[in-house]
């Protein structure tokens, strides 16, 4: 179960005012201006013309609904219940920049032990072409933590992306398809289990870093739904026409490069194992429509990195040759707009 609002910061209780208080508060100021102005006008106007004070009127009108429903930057939370907590905010936080027209949303999942209002501003410094074209979201896992396999948390994330969605889409200013998931580690992790379960299709480009497809997630031969305790049982078929990147270090212990068991990341039965990276891209594209062999050589290859593409691009993973698990900081905002120039196989 979920509910919405809009806060400042804190979890559960606010002292200062709130974003939302502040716009009402603007909100209000305006409609009463407008309404003293209709008053001051009004006798002028019925003289004049009744056509001239209805388009007057209407035009007034939807200049309030169109200030009251356009997303405004700042912090906002969802209330969700589950067995670890009853009635939870949720934070996500929202950089909603200047447009003339609806943009996309992209959404950012940061890793284990990460902080989404951190993130923010670090991604919006480093990405300022890419903040200017989407209004950009960077949500909040509980325990600092996503609900993959054994992580502490075992909060419904997926019902979480998509309740965002749900409520930020009814905004003006938002545009209802062609969304960005985008995470890193962790937070990759979620967002292909995301791309393997929702039913949500606002999305159309995924971007997973450093953690390709793990063993639960895909088991060498179907998708796997996580099902409420995290069983990993259910074969399920992912919805088609995405495009998806990503970007994997050759020398990353944590999630392997080459598959297996992973050095320091727990599961259920030992260690998370992993699927291979470049057997993780092929498994993806084959789903959206390849059907060729698995690129055994890369379609481009340069010092720093291989790159396999599939579906004129419309599926690419990035082999970062001499990157570990820090291999995000050789992702550069000209390769992410290039990404997501990519139309839909």
């Amino acid at each position: 179960m979920s509910s919405h609002g809009m806060s400042s910061k804190g979890k559960r209780k606010r002292s200062d005012l709130s974003l939302e208080a502040i716009d009402l508060f603007l909100i209000a100021m305006i409609s009463c201006l407008y309404a003293l102005l209709i008053i001051l006008l009004l006798p002028i106007l019925m003289s004049k013309s009744s056509r001239l004070f209805h388009f007057i009127a209407l035009l007034i009108g939807s200049h309030l609904v169109g200030f009251a429903s356009e997303l405004q930057s700042g912090s906002y939370t969802i209330n969700q219940d589950w067995s670890q907590e009853q009635d939870y905010e949720r934070s996500y936080f929202v950089h909603a920049p200047d447009s003339v027209e609806p943009l996309p949303l992209f959404i950012f999942l940061h890793g284990n032990g990460g902080n989404a209002e951190r993130s923010m501003q670090g991604f919006i410094k480093r990405h300022k072409k890419l903040s200017k074209r989407y209004n950009m979201v960077f949500a909040q896992g509980y325990l600092k933590s996503w609900n993959i396999v054994s992580e502490r948390s075992q909060a419904p994330d997926r019902e979480f992306i998509e309740a965002i969605v749900t409520k930020l889409t009814e905004y003006s200013n938002v545009k209802d398809s062609d969304a960005v998931l985008m995470g890193s580690s962790n937070g990759a992790a979620l967002v292909n289990q995301f791309a393997i379960e929702t039913k949500l299709d606002h999305f159309s480009h995924y971007i997973t870093v450093v953690s390709q497809l793990n063993a639960w997630q895909h088991d060498g031969t179907a998708f796997k739904a996580k099902g409420l305790d995290n069983n990993y049982t259910e074969s399920v078929v992912p919805l088609k026409g995405k495009c998806l990147m990503n970007v994997s270090g050759a020398n990353d212990k944590l999630v392997p490069y080459a598959g297996g068991p992973s050095k320091g990341i727990r599961a259920k039965d030992g260690k998370l194992a992993f699927v291979d990276a470049e057997r993780s891209a092929f498994l993806w594209a084959q789903h959206y429509g390849y059907k060729g062999e698995q690129l055994s050589q890369p379609s481009e290859s340069s010092e720093e990195m291989n790159v396999f593409s599939y579906l004129d691009g419309a599926v690419v993973h990035y082999n970062m040759k001499t990157r570990a698990h820090n291999a995000g900081g050789a992702l550069t905002e000209v390769m992410l707009l290039e990404f997501l120039n990519q139309s839909n196989p």
